[in-house]
């Protein structure tokens, strides 16, 4: 037994030990490495607690069949990296500097933990992606990519790249997008931040956001050092009269499809805007998240059309492929564009070229063409499904706003109120929805105001996620 205080002595014949017999084992030429680390990783794990006396390298090599030059050297390697610690004439011991690791990385992907029924905004269908295109493109993008190309890029992103989503943008959307000017981002969150970086660079402390709005864009702009400051909508958009009293001199907007109201901005609306950035010498920042789609009309052209110098356009490729490729774009006015090209280079380096690549030949052989009108077909239906389910189940309920991106505002008549009894049935019932009032400070909190996404649900799925809401009310 071990006197107290007394350090602790493991032979080689005890358990501790044990991990250590598979890298005896292992070929020749890759011994030593696999004796080395297995006995980092019995130091990491706690096997070999700090300040155990290790056997002599005699005794070590004896028990596992090796040379002695072999545990000779492992001793001295992890030595060397702090692992274990050795004494003169004393023996070696593990050292205390080593702590365990985690043994499993966590997943934070935000998603509903065990929901019978998912109605929270701002996810497409993921099914939908174009494996098998996307699988084509990456395989032509492979054979044709020269070598050099695979060096750092351009921190606006490849050329072929920003002459693709130019004209794609610029046909679809109504942009002004000039290829020199277009810069490739990891989604709309990177924009965000770069404006904000070169804003505060330049003086800006606080920048318009819209209540209710997006949470994100106030959180992103913060991290850049710039307060937020909710500013409310009316019918027709932004309310212009707030505007002007903040003193802001950028402001944040979703005009074609704003969220979370849905509305669409009116074209009074538009140019007193404008009129208002202009006043000012300020900058409107154009997030068109979900532009592309529009059920029942042709999209409303981006506002970055009317006046390119004083609003910066973004978009990405989230809500048409997939979030988990973070590829989007920022087209900046011409004032602020050396700057945000600096800013993204010292920030990446620019955004992986084969993912580059890919997306411009995917845009230049008309495969985003089809997967747009795909997911129009498929959210369109979807929303009609929504809507006819609400009027079955919530009779009296009212959907507001254009017929148009991947979520719905419902507002409920009030029998089925309280807006805390109805959030407490449904989350009762394993029904993920979102209530108006968590987009905003200025929303109306008498009612019951839904925020409701349907596009990553089948029409089956809404039906039955509508019917259990109903139930739950019920019960």
């Amino acid at each position: 037994m071990t006197p107290p205080g007394a350090a602790s002595e493991i032979t080689p014949s005890e358990p501790a030990w044990e991990l250590l017999v598979p890298a005896a084992s292992a070929p020749a030429r890759a011994r030593g490495r696999a004796l080395q680390a297995a006995l980092r990783e019995a130091v990491r794990t706690g096997r070999l607690a700090p300040g155990t006396r290790l056997p002599s390298s005699r005794e070590l090599a004896a028990d596992l069949g090796v040379s002695r030059g072999l545990v000779t050297e492992a001793y001295e390697q992890l030595t060397a990296e702090g692992y274990l610690r050795s004494d003169r004439g004393a023996g070696t011991w593990v050292g205390a500097a080593a702590r365990a690791a985690h043994p499993r990385a966590r997943d934070l992907a935000p998603r509903p933990a065990g929901a019978r029924a998912d109605f929270l905004p701002g996810t497409p269908d993921l099914s939908l992606f174009p494996r098998a295109a996307w699988a084509a493109a990456q395989r032509g993008v492979l054979a044709e990519l020269p070598h050099q190309a695979l060096g750092y890029p351009d921190p606006r992103g490849l050329p072929r790249l920003r002459t693709a989503l130019a004209e794609l943008l610029a046909r679809r959307r109504g942009v002004v997008a000039d290829p020199e000017r277009v810069i490739v981002v990891s989604g709309v969150a990177q924009a965000t931040t770069l404006l904000g970086f070169v804003l505060h660079a330049r003086g800006v402390r606080a920048i318009g956001v819209e209540d209710p709005g997006s949470p994100e864009h106030g959180a992103l702009y913060a991290s850049a050092g710039l307060d937020a400051v909710p500013l409310p909508l009316d019918g027709e958009g932004l309310a212009t009269g707030p505007l002007k009293e903040s003193g802001v001199r950028a402001v944040v907007t979703t005009p074609a499809h704003q969220f979370p109201s849905g509305i669409a901005y009116s074209a009074r609306r538009r140019t007193e805007l404008l009129d208002w950035a202009r006043s000012v010498d300020g900058l409107v920042v154009e997030d068109d998240y979900d532009g592309d789609f529009r059920y029942d009309r042709a999209p409303v052209g981006a506002l970055q059309g009317l006046d390119p110098e004083r609003v910066a356009y973004t978009g990405s490729v989230s809500k048409s492929l997939a979030p988990g490729l973070r590829l989007g774009w920022l087209l900046v006015p011409a004032a602020l564009a050396e700057e945000v090209v600096e800013r993204k280079r010292t920030m990446d380096l620019g955004n992986p070229v084969v993912d580059q690549a890919l997306l411009a030949r995917f845009v230049e052989r008309g495969d985003y063409d089809r997967q747009l009108r795909r997911c129009q077909r498929a959210y369109r239906e979807r929303r009609d499904t929504l809507v006819s389910a609400l009027e079955e189940h919530f009779p009296g309920a009212e959907v507001s706003g254009i017929a148009a991106g991947l979520h719905v505002i419902a507002v409920l008549p009030g029998r089925y109120g309280p807006p805390e009894y109805f959030l407490e049935r449904t989350a009762a019932a394993r029904v993920a929805v979102r209530p108006l009032t968590d987009y905003g400070r200025t929303v109306e909190r008498a009612d019951v105001r839904l925020v409701l996404g349907y596009a990553h649900q089948s029409p089956a799925r809404i039906r039955d996620g509508v019917r259990l809401m109903a139930q739950a009310l019920r019960a």
